[in-house]
């Protein structure tokens, strides 16, 4: 059975919400409205979106919502007192979060945090209720899958982080199936908004590009995120999160990853001499690797 254990993961999620910072910074700008009073970041993780909204809302207010503690303290030093910080889960449904925001939002950021709620639609539903009239939701879920290698690394199998792909897919529909109460969501986001009752339901895509060769913080960051997802697809590893953007939904500790789901032997080897600094291999020495990804954002609004 797959468990996330937020407590273990949430150093990594206030470590991504620095990384990201540039990010988070032009998607907030995109998003704020100059009338906007209340921000909200549902499944803030490390803080990242939170403390962006921040700055754009400087004569405005933000609230950051997890359903862990110590994801949330991580959340409170990454923002530095700039945003009000409460702990709700999306589980619960509308109104331990109506009550920890206190006042309907103009502007609700859930990114890669829906998707750990038992049933996704409810958990849009309750979202779309907190909205103030002419209100925003925007889900960051899905995209296109991140490239940075090569197709062709000159050890092991061809096309190595397309199987990484296909196996972290696994993991992530065994974690949705382990949820107690799971529900399935057979249509995409989109339809999830207007079925909460949202109008002007959109998507925008944003593609981050860094240029290559990369910077030597760049390509350790890069080799990091390999480490991790690599690390959460071992035989016998506690899970971890599938998105590494934030969540919404506490679990504790497992008792490792089933064999079933695990990278196959041969390619786990691959990626033990690439992430090993000792290795000839090693990834963190090549100069061609890339930081390429797409991540899509859909947007609805409340009537009014």
């Amino acid at each position: 059975m797959i468990e996330i254990d937020w407590a273990e993961q949430a150093r990594q999620l206030r470590n991504s919400a620095t990384a990201e910072a540039d990010w988070n910074k032009m998607v907030a700008s995109g998003l704020v409205r100059a009338t906007d009073r209340l921000a909200v970041d549902v499944g803030c993780g490390g803080g990242g979106m939170a403390k962006a909204l921040a700055a754009a809302l400087p004569e405005g207010a933000v609230v950051a919502i997890d359903a862990d503690a110590e994801v949330l303290q991580e959340a409170r030093i990454h923002t530095g007192g700039a945003v009000r910080c409460e702990r709700a889960s999306l589980d619960d449904g509308p109104e331990p979060l109506r009550q920890a925001i206190g006042a309907p939002a103009d502007l609700i950021w859930a990114s890669a945090s829906v998707h750990h709620a038992a049933d996704q639609q409810a958990a849009v539903d309750s979202l779309a209720s907190l909205l103030a009239p002419g209100g925003r939701l925007a889900l960051a879920e899905g995209g296109l899958p991140a490239r940075s290698l090569p197709w062709d690394l000159g050890i092991g199998e061809p096309g190595l982080e397309l199987r990484l792909d296909l196996a972290q897919d696994r993991w992530f529909a065994a974690m949705r199936a382990a949820l107690p109460g799971s529900v399935d969501l057979p249509y995409g986001w989109t339809d999830a908004l207007q079925r909460a009752g949202l109008a002007e339901v959109t998507t925008r895509s944003v593609l981050t590009e860094k240029p290559v060769p990369l910077s030597d913080e760049d390509r350790e960051q890069v080799v990091n995120q390999f480490q991790h997802r690599v690390d959460r697809l071992t035989p016998g590893t506690p899970g971890g999160d599938g998105s590494g953007h934030g969540h919404g939904h506490g679990h504790g500790h497992d008792d490792g990853l089933p064999v079933e789901l695990a990278l196959p032997a041969e390619d786990l080897a691959v990626w033990r001499e690439l992430l090993d600094p000792d290795s000839s291999h090693y990834l963190g020495r090549r100069t061609d690797l890339a930081a390429l990804s797409v991540r899509s954002i859909h947007i609805g609004q409340a009537p009014g």
